[in-house]
Order: structure tokens, then C-alpha cells, then sequence
């Protein structure tokens, strides 16, 4: 077996069983507010750029038919019994919605008490660009959300220190860990995440923060990369991957070799953007291995962790923990006889059980 900070990430249920006992699956980056789950079918409309979509994403706000509260619960609930037991959700604040998807996804998560939500406030209609987002935010950390989020400083926001000025002082002045967008590429990219993580040491965030995409560091062509990856790993910034359609994935090995923390999610799910996504972890674990060229059962467990253990460490959850046996409290069972035939196969679990109620 594949081993996280020396723990098996799966183990038999007992000895001869097939049944295979894994930590439980956390989602690092999805967003539940934007999600059609439990609504008529939305047909989406073309898009080429990140402004295409945003601006779909803005027409789609008076189309959908059930509340953000109950279109993020019917979605948090599905995701629970599929394994996920915490997820970190990136969430709307800005003029077009004010607070109201950080309440209704708050009050969501509130209906189930064994999932772990924290809500990322996230400027996604940009923050410097769109007057009044910053006091939001700032509002926001008192209505439901746990996180200062931010959105490509130079690409959306074309003001990179003003824009991580906003961020880095807002969680500064909270006492709330920083969750940024990062969707610029190129050489330039790499000197925005150089620049993140140069403010995060000056703050003494190590470990507090975390680039999600990041699609700079998917580039092995880039000269500064290596580089980059040193100054990631010094400030202990956690990654968020989400494996998605065309979009670039990182080399899980070269990261690793570099010290970098890594962690999974769903990202949007049957939203405005994509009529893709289940909400499963396991799925999503899946898709990274495929994406990433996954063959050995090493790489196939390296997946897993990272849709795991590792999720669970960026979020802060110590229950859960890859060190399972047929006792603990907190847990996923799964009929399958190992970690790589699980990733492969993408079975439902046969168990979830947080806290030790079980998940139905």
C-alpha cells in the first residue's frame, strides 16, 4: 500500500474480507451555489474565455428554479452518502448576489451536521473591478463564510499587489486563512503564485493558504517553474486540482519532488459552466488518475491520498485520517480488494460513517 506520513491509506475490514477501509473522501474546491443539482435540466450556452463564462454564469442566476439553499443541500447530501465528509466551498459574494449564496450554502451545511463545510468568500465577479464586492467580503466573514477568497490578480482583476493587497488584508484583519483563484498561465502566472507565496511568509500564513487551478505550474516548458515550486513548498501553499475537462493538471510526481502539498475537488458541478460532474470523490479521483496518466497501482494510490488524507490535512480535519481499522469512527468502506482497483472501478461505498453515525 501506498503510505501517507507512514499510515496505509486502506486496509481489510478484517482478515480474508475483501472489504477494503479507506479515510474518507474531502472535495478541496467545488462550488455549491452555482450548481443546477436538483433542477430541470439547464442547457448551457457556448463559451471561449473565462469572461464568457462568467457572464453565463450571471445570465444563469435568474433561471434556476429551487433556492441556493436547497439546489447546495441536494448536492451536499448526494455527495455525503457518495463518501465525502468535508468539502470546502467556493462561494459567490459580489454586488449581483450580495450575501445571499453564503447564507443559503451556510444554512445547507447546517442541515447536515457529520459534513465539514468551510465556505471560501469569493469575489468571482471580481472584487477591485466590481465596487462594493470588498465590503462584502468583509461582511461576509460574519454571515457563514470561514475563508478570503480572491480571483486572478492580473488576468480578471489586472491589479496584482491592489488585489492581494484586499485579500491578504481582509484575512489578516480576520484571522482567516486566503483561498485564490488562479486561472493565468504562462510565465506571468508563475510570477502571481512567486508573489503569493513571498506575502505569505511575510505574514506568517505558512500553510494557510492555497492557489486553487494554478495553471501556471501545469507548464513543464516554463523556465522559472522549479523555481516556483521551491517558493510554493517554503510556504507550505497548498494546490487544489480538480482534473478538469481540457484544462492543464499538474505532474502529481514533480510537485511531490518538489515538496508541494496537493489536494482534490470537484470544482463547478452540473453548473452554469459544465453539464458535467456527480459530485463523487471517488469519481473525481478517477479522473485525476486518468488525466495524469496514472499506470501503477502506486500512482493509482497517490490519487487516492490525495482525494483523502491529503484533502483532510488543507482543511484542518484530523478525524479524518488514513490510519483506519474496522473500529474507527469516522470511515468509508468499500466491497473492492484494493486502493488502484477502487480508483479504476469508481464503486459507490457500501459504508460512510462520520463520527460513528452512518451516512444513509
Amino acid at each position: 500500500m501506498f503510505s501517507d506520513e507512514h499510515t496505509e491509506i486502506g486496509t481489510e475490514a478484517e482478515k480474508g474480507s475483501p472489504m477494503l477501509l479507506t479515510a474518507g473522501l474531502v472535495d478541496a474546491h467545488i462550488h455549491p451555489d452555482k450548481s443546477s443539482w436538483s433542477d430541470p435540466w439547464m442547457s448551457r450556452r457556448p463559451a471561449e474565455t473565462l469572461a464568457d463564462l462568467i457572464g453565463n454564469n450571471i445570465k444563469a442566476l435568474s433561471e434556476y428554479t429551487h433556492s441556493v439553499e436547497e439546489r447546495a443541500f441536494a448536492l451536499l447530501s448526494h455527495a455525503h452518502r457518495n463518501g465525502t465528509l468535508a468539502m470546502r466551498a467556493h462561494v459567490d459574494v459580489g454586488t449581483e448576489v450580495g450575501l445571499a449564496n453564503v447564507e443559503g450554502v451556510r444554512a445547507a451545511a447546517e442541515r447536515i451536521p457529520t459534513l465539514d463545510v468551510q465556505i471560501v468568500s469569493f469575489p468571482q465577479f471580481g472584487m477591485l473591478t466590481n465596487p462594493g464586492t470588498v465590503d462584502l467580503m468583509a461582511a461576509s466573514l460574519t454571515a457563514g463564510a470561514d475563508i478570503v477568497g480572491g480571483i486572478d490578480p492580473i488576468g480578471l482583476e489586472h491589479d496584482l499587489h491592489g488585489h492581494l493587497d484586499a485579500v491578504f488584508g481582509m484575512a489578516q484583519a480576520a484571522s482567516r486563512d486566503v483561498d485564490i483563484h488562479l486561472h493565468d498561465g504562462g510565465e506571468e502566472g508563475l510570477a502571481e503564485i512567486r508573489e503569493i507565496a513571498a506575502r505569505t511568509v511575510a505574514a506568517g500564513m505558512q500553510g494557510h493558504v492555497t492557489i486553487p487551478h494554478a495553471f501556471a505550474l501545469c507548464d513543464s516548458s516554463l523556465p522559472s517553474l522549479r523555481e516556483t515550486l521551491d517558493a510554493v513548498a517554503d510556504a507550505r501553499i497548498w494546490i487544489a486540482t480538480c482534473a478538469l475537462g481540457p484544462d492543464p493538471v499538474p505532474d502529481l510526481a514533480l510537485l511531490e519532488s518538489h515538496g508541494v502539498q496537493i489536494a482534490a475537488g470537484s470544482d463547478g458541478v452540473r453548473d452554469s459552466w459544465s453539464p458535467f460532474g456527480t459530485g463523487s470523490m471517488v469519481d473525481r479521483a478517477h479522473l485525476l488518475g486518468y488525466r495524469t496518466g496514472a499506470i501503477t497501482d502506486a500512482d493509482l494510490e497517490r490519487c487516492w491520498r490525495i482525494a483523502t488524507a491529503s484533502g483532510a490535512r488543507m482543511l484542518g480535519i484530523p478525524d479524518i485520517s488514513s490510519d483506519v481499522t474496522a473500529t474507527s469512527p469516522t470511515r468509508l468502506e468499500f466491497d473492492v480488494p484494493t486502493i488502484a482497483q477502487l480508483v479504476v472501478d469508481r464503486p459507490a461505498p457500501t459504508r460512510v460513517v462520520r463520527h460513528g453515525h452512518d451516512i444513509h
